[in-house]
């Protein structure tokens, strides 16, 4: 009867290995290698090979397909130390992926050899929690949620468009959003308004916001910017976050904004209505036209009122 060394040696023998220097070598000459870590979540905390993907083997049957879509491309997985990963090697031979390789020595002989890793952000049980459906999502995942834990994301105001967008974008776990908006709510702005409320007439809407966003999310940083942004100050403001939602509601703040962000290369997401009509366009500096590209000249006031 075989037992556990028996029917690792077998499976040694039937599928390729590859060594933490031929991977690494590759990987330095610009070879696509896509990398699979198949180590347990406590075990990937104290690093990982940049660039990998990761999924344990509790759940790898039922979702790699969804993390390594294309079964033509060559795959490496890897373990600590070469043994998991000669097994999940063997399975996605079985599930057709065509050119599949497991790394030994694992993770322990890369980190042994000196070569780079990184130490991913970790979520903690209540971020579990709150972003479970996030998380199973392959498009998303833990990493995914990571890189929104520590991306910077700055609106252009506080009101009809960037309520909703300020809500969204916190309760989906953006780790730092920037609220520019000089203005103080008032009873008319309610209606429409939603992060804003009765209790807030007369208060900062930059403040009002914060407000909400940290009963709402308390993993979001809330950077109040209680001033106007003009072309005096755009582009030092827009240097220090990743994104750019505008929801401003005049010309001259829309081309400010439009200017500092293609100088500084960064995406800006517009959005504009008007009565039952809206806009809403994605402006990525110099993969496609800017704002100024598409409108020259702002419209006549009597053609564009506030």
């Amino acid at each position: 009867m075989a037992n556990f060394r028996d029917l690792l040696k077998q499976v040694k023998s039937e599928v390729s290995e590859t060594t933490p220097e031929e991977v690494a070598a590759r990987r330095e000459r610009g070879e696509k290698i896509s990398l699979l870590d198949v180590r347990e979540p406590d075990e990937v905390e104290q690093g990982i090979v940049p660039g990998a993907h990761h999924l344990s083997r509790a759940h790898f049957e039922s979702r790699v397909e969804d993390v390594l879509p294309d079964k033509s491309s060559e795959v490496v997985v890897y373990c600590a130390s070469g043994v998991r990963s000669a097994f999940a090697a063997r399975t996605l031979e079985d599930l057709g992926y065509e050119s599949v390789a497991s790394m030994s020595g694992g993770f322990i002989r890369w980190r042994e050899l000196g070569y780079d890793f990184d130490i991913p952000r970790v979520l903690d049980a209540a971020q579990r929690d709150r972003y479970s459906r996030h998380l199973i999502l392959p498009e998303v995942s833990e990493r995914g949620q990571s890189r929104l834990l520590d991306a910077k994301v700055l609106c252009i105001g506080a009101g009809g468009l960037g309520s909703p967008s300020l809500l969204y974008l916190a309760a989906a776990g953006v780790g730092t959003i920037g609220i520019v908006d000089s203005d103080e709510v008032e009873t008319s702005n309610l209606q429409r308004q939603v992060i804003h409320d009765t209790h807030k007439v007369g208060m900062n809407k930059a403040e009002s916001a914060k407000e909400s966003i940290n009963r709402l999310n308390p993993d979001v940083n809330v950077v109040v910017h209680a001033f106007r942004i003009d072309e005096s100050n755009a582009k030092d403001l827009i240097s220090s976050y990743d994104i750019v939602v505008d929801g401003c509601d005049n010309f001259d703040t829309r081309y400010a904004v439009n200017d500092a962000a293609v100088a500084l290369r960064k995406p800006v997401i517009h959005g504009s209505i008007f009565r039952f009509e809206g806009m809403a366009s994605t402006f990525i500096p110099y993969e496609g036209p800017c704002y100024r590209c598409l409108y020259p000249e702002a419209p006549p006031a009597e053609l564009a009122p506030t």
